[in-house]
């Protein structure tokens, strides 16, 4: 241990206390500044690019399955689909069956990255994208995501008003989306399609997560247009743009329930009219609440039906005392209301004069119950409860059979009418028998 620790520092000593990482490094003439590391060449068998074996040594296939609404269209477009696939010696199958779409490598195939691009093609073709825009995933420019935005919000009516915001109205949020990140984007079902570059499908994939989280496309894309000029300026290239785009706070406020809208209305119609009765009355203060005086101790707390049971002794009782109990407590109640209705279905036949209490024709009430006091005459009083006998009798008539108090001479000249009638009767039927007996 010590002989290592000796060397490690006779080492540093030598370097001044540092490591020197330069010591294994070598020169190399073939990298100059002027070579971009980040560009993606295409393949190509003729400038020589070919497999170490010259073909793939195993079979690598990929299937993906589609809706059936999709089937039409692909059996149109297949065809298509099949020649440009030829072009980079990859087999293509179509089973309607099943409903898939499958693409393999062959033994003639040389480029070893074009099997994984033939899946992307299927892929978008399933999820509803257009066949001629579906194949430019296979130039080496184009690259695709899917975005499953299926599950990122529980309500359904929710979910459907965030995707909406995402398209915009006629569109037009999706093509302002589309023009300032280069990509092609498609909205189907619970995906959105994104093709493009890797730089433009990581901010849709932003601005889509985030519009499904609550925040509006609107102040993405207004970041987005700010960063398409910022990058005209190469002054800019090197420093932060913090300082230049725009911070949108989110404001939770606070909104009142339907609920408490509708108690406060009560509350202050109350107070209204509290207060008006008040001012009337000259009474001041009598709708204002009285304020409570503040202790820091909290409020009782309230027995439970336990203890509500122990106070009274029902706790010790067994289940059939207490049930024939709460029988009898309700069959007292049920006799108590019954007696209630009796007792104010008789009143309806006593004169409120007896009764002593105000009835529907109050001025009457009161001056027979005055003229009752002073001595005043009987007659006055039986006047009065023939008129309610008539009142009540009239009440429980059938309609249309009413009595009706007429004066005398009407009544004389009605009976007179009835004796007319009745030996106008009398005389027919006696024609009739005898004209019977002839």
């Amino acid at each position: 241990m010590e002989s290592s620790s000796n060397i490690i520092d006779s080492r540093s000593e030598k370097n001044g206390g540092k490591k020197n990482h330069n010591k294994y490094r070598r020169d190399k003439p073939w990298d100059t500044a002027d070579i971009n590391h980040w560009e993606v060449s295409e393949w190509d068998e003729n400038d020589g690019d070919a497999l170490p074996g010259g073909r793939l040594l195993e079979e690598s296939s990929f299937a993906t399955l589609f809706p059936k609404y999709r089937e039409k269209y692909l059996r149109e477009v297949w065809p298509l689909v099949t020649r440009s696939l030829d072009r980079y010696k990859i087999a293509c199958e179509l089973n309607l069956v099943e409903g898939s779409m499958t693409v393999r490598t062959t033994r003639k195939t040389s480029d070893p990255y074009i099997i994984l691009k033939a899946r992307d093609l299927i892929k978008l073709l399933a999820r509803s994208i257009p066949a001629p825009q579906a194949l430019k995933i296979l130039n080496d420019d184009y690259h695709c995501d899917i975005l499953k935005i299926g599950g990122l919000v529980r309500n359904k009516e929710r979910f459907v008003k965030r995707r909406q915001r995402l398209i915009g109205p006629d569109g037009a949020t999706l093509k302002a989306l589309e023009l300032l990140t280069q990509c092609y984007i498609l909205v189907q079902g619970n995906t959105v399609s994104v093709m493009g570059t890797h730089k433009g499908i990581k901010k849709v994939r932003t601005v889509v997560m985030e519009c499904m989280k609550n925040i509006h496309p609107v102040y993405n894309i207004k970041r987005l247009m700010i960063m398409k000029e910022l990058e005209k300026d190469p002054k800019l290239k090197d420093e932060s743009w913090e300082r230049f785009l725009p911070t949108f706070k989110k404001k939770n406020v606070q909104r009142r329930k339907p609920r408490q809208l509708i108690e406060e209305k009560q509350k202050m119609a109350a107070a209204v009219s509290s207060g008006a009765t008040s001012f009337g009355e000259g009474s001041k203060g009598a709708g204002t609440k009285k304020k409570k005086s503040y202790t820091p101790f909290p409020p009782a707390q309230l027995p439970s039906k336990i203890d509500k049971q122990l106070d009274s002794g029902e706790y010790f009782l067994s289940e059939r005392d207490r049930k024939s109990k709460k029988l009898v407590e309700k069959q007292i109640a049920s006799k108590e209301k019954s007696e209630e209705k009796r007792k104010a279905r008789e009143r309806e036949f006593v004169h409120p004069s007896l009764l002593g209490e105000d009835s529907g024709d109050g001025a009457r009430g009161k001056s027979v119950e005055g003229a009752g006091e002073k001595g005043g005459d009987a007659s006055k009083v039986n006047v009065s409860a023939t008129e309610d006998v008539e009142r009540l009798a009239n009440k429980f008539a059938k309609p249309g059979k009413k009595r009706k108090s007429e004066e005398s001479k009407t009544e004389d000249e009605d009976a007179s009418d009835f004796v007319a009638g009745l030996e106008k009767k009398k005389s027919k039927k006696e024609k009739k028998k005898k004209k019977e007996k002839r």
